[in-house]
């Protein structure tokens, strides 16, 4: 039976005070009828999008390159699983028989700051799905003393924005995992690392979630707007069937584990010290046993299949992350000063430097900002009330940052012909990679356009780039039919770009 009766946010207001007290204060703004059709619209988006799943796992691997270095082994390792998991999703929107597949949950063990987490944000972002992420610690078996683990599996629905279908093909990553095992002491195994052990285990396996808490405020609004507009509430469940789960630790002590069940005659490393390469070689070696060992259940073990294994970061890893990562730290400083109008460039010395520093921290990537955040904080707060407009930042300034800081305030303008040339070699570097051709400027050339960038109140990067648009035609000509590779642009090239291609056009031919 429904009722005709309208929602009256009045009602709403008197039944939350009444509920929870008057210090509860709650205004309701209803959604325009237009807003309803957009996010329906969006919806239908998403949801396309994630459950049309079109993936090889060389493709999901390339795409991590972009942004987490090294980990190759790790990038297979979650690009087989995730295709695996979302072509049966997808057979088993179809007429296929898919019940007796085992759902392919991931393990991921690796020190603190080497991409774990990451890894799997950009596998989600990249296929569409909702993401949570959350620290197993924060959970207790009850929810009293921590939170609920089924409040996983409602944020999922917060993330597909209210799309059960869409929220029921999402991933769920739990960091720390590792500090739930309940290995056995003499006070015997800590019941409540136990409990939500077993609480996980439930949601990995397949269940049925409510979608409204009994404690959660937003749920009982949701109820008794249901309940005035329908005279009913409609009793609403998330299945965990399709839901991926991701779990991940640094796993300290395992290593001694797995050494001690293979024996040390087995592993023919030398030295009572532990290397990097030791500790490599044990962890990709982990079994079942050896996590029940560490302190989890079997069954909550025997849930999670796949084992990834990510190495720690060195020096040379670090300054990979700063120079070719697309999610580079770097990118963020450069915003920072730039909403300053201070301009920054970071040579690969001074990257190595951040590297170096940044692997004394022993918090792998994240020591990046760490150390970051020490060398410019005080560049942040000083330059914005002086004349800098640019700087460089090599070896010497992450090694000596407030002496480096005192010359750029005494003498604003040090950096600008470094910078200029730093510039114009990124414009032939540009050539180089995108045409094939060495590219080099003239002295009286480089001044030139150097000149004219400022005249026109750009950068040189920025005018090079538009500028030699007129060149693009001859280039790409020269770069499939030229046994001649190096060119020297003059100053005649600046002035007059068309005819000097042409000449060199003319003299590959001759």
């Amino acid at each position: 039976m429904t009722s005709d009766k309208k929602f009256n946010p009045d009602e709403l207001k008197q039944f939350l005070q009444n509920k929870y007290g008057s210090g509860v204060q709650v205004e309701i703004f209803p959604k325009t009828q237009q807003e309803q059709t957009d996010e329906t619209d969006e919806t239908e988006q998403r949801r396309s999008q994630a459950l049309d799943f079109d993936y090889k796992p060389s493709q999901i691997k390339e795409y991590l390159d972009r942004y987490v270095i090294q980990q190759d082994d790790a990038k297979k390792v979650l690009a087989t699983a995730i295709c695996d998991h979302y072509h049966h999703i997808q057979s088993c929107a179809g007429e296929q028989e898919c019940r007796d597949y085992k759902k392919q949950n991931i393990i991921v063990i690796g020190p603190t700051g080497v991409g774990k987490t990451y890894l799997v944000q950009n596998i989600a972002g990249l296929i569409g799905v909702p993401f949570v992420k959350a620290d197993s610690t924060k959970y207790s078996e009850t929810g009293y003393v921590g939170g609920d683990v089924e409040d996983l599996i409602r944020e999922l629905v917060h993330q597909a924005r209210g799309d059960i279908k869409l929220a029921e093909s999402g991933i769920v990553y739990l960091d720390e995992i590792d500090k739930i095992a309940t290995p056995m002491s003499v006070l015997g195994r800590d019941v409540s690392g136990h409990g939500v052990q077993r609480g996980l285990l439930k949601l990995m396996e397949e269940t049925e979630v409510p979608l409204r808490s009994p404690t959660d405020i937003a749920s009982q609004m949701q109820a008794f707007m249901e309940f005035q507009s329908k005279g009913q509430v409609e009793k609403k469940t998330i299945s965990t069937k399709h839901i991926l789960f991701i779990v991940s630790g640094a796993f300290t002590g395992l290593s001694e584990l797995i050494k001690k069940r293979l024996g040390s005659q087995q592993i023919g490393f030398m030295g009572s010290g532990k290397s990097t390469e030791e500790e490599r070689f044990l962890l990709e070696r982990v079994k079942a046993v050896d996590f029940i060992e560490y302190g989890f259940e079997a069954e909550f073990i025997g849930r999670l299949p796949v084992v990834v294994h990510c190495n720690s970061l060195s020096v040379e890893d670090m300054f990979k992350i700063l120079r070719y990562s697309e999610g580079s730290l770097l990118k963020q400083y450069k915003k920072d000063f730039q909403a300053y109008g201070v301009d920054v460039y970071f040579t690969d010395r001074g990257m190595r430097a951040i590297g170096e520093e940044a692997e004394t921290e022993q918090i792998g990537a994240r020591g990046l900002i760490t150390v970051c955040e020490r060398v410019f904080r005080e560049y942040k707060y000083q330059l914005p009330d002086h004349e800098v407009k640019e700087f460089i930042v090599g070896q010497t300034m992450i090694k000596n940052p407030n002496e480096k800081l005192q010359e750029l305030l005494d003498n604003p303008t040090m950096y600008h012909t470094k910078i200029l040339q730093f510039q114009l070699g990124k414009v032939e570097q540009e050539f180089s990679d995108q045409y094939g051709l060495d590219i080099k400027f003239t002295p009286e050339a480089a001044q030139l356009i150097i000149e004219r960038a400022e005249e026109s109140g750009t950068d040189l990067f920025t005018y090079c780039t538009r500028f030699f648009k007129a060149y693009e035609h001859g280039l790409n000509l020269l770069r499939k039919t030229a046994s001649k590779k190096k060119f020297l642009v003059d100053e005649q090239g600046i002035r007059n770009p068309e005819e000097t291609v042409e000449r060199w056009i003319r003299e590959t031919y001759s």
